[in-house]
């Protein structure tokens, strides 16, 4: 599940490199319209590689692991509507 999180922030944020780069290497030369909107793309991609690194998959189960207070799991077993097994 990692990999999986870990490849996906590696492509964008190496896509993002690659948009600057070539907005500011070549594409400049063509057209500074289009190196503008290429710079505001690759802007935008950082904090969504962010979101989908961090995301929560559905294996990740960690909200349903007990935190060791027999009480405290007790009670939020009864707020979720769960039976203690």
């Amino acid at each position: 599940m990692y990999a999986r999180r870990r490849r996906g922030y590696f492509l964008m944020m190496g896509g993002c490199i690659v948009l600057f780069v070539s907005a500011w290497s070549f594409v400049r030369l063509l057209s500074m319209p289009a190196a503008i909107v290429m710079c505001v793309v690759a802007m935008v991609i950082p904090p969504v590689a962010a979101m989908v690194a961090n995301r929560r998959g559905p294996e990740d189960r960690w909200w349903d692991d007990p935190s060791g207070d027999p009480q405290s799991d007790e009670w939020w077993d009864e707020l979720d509507g769960k039976k203690r097994r």
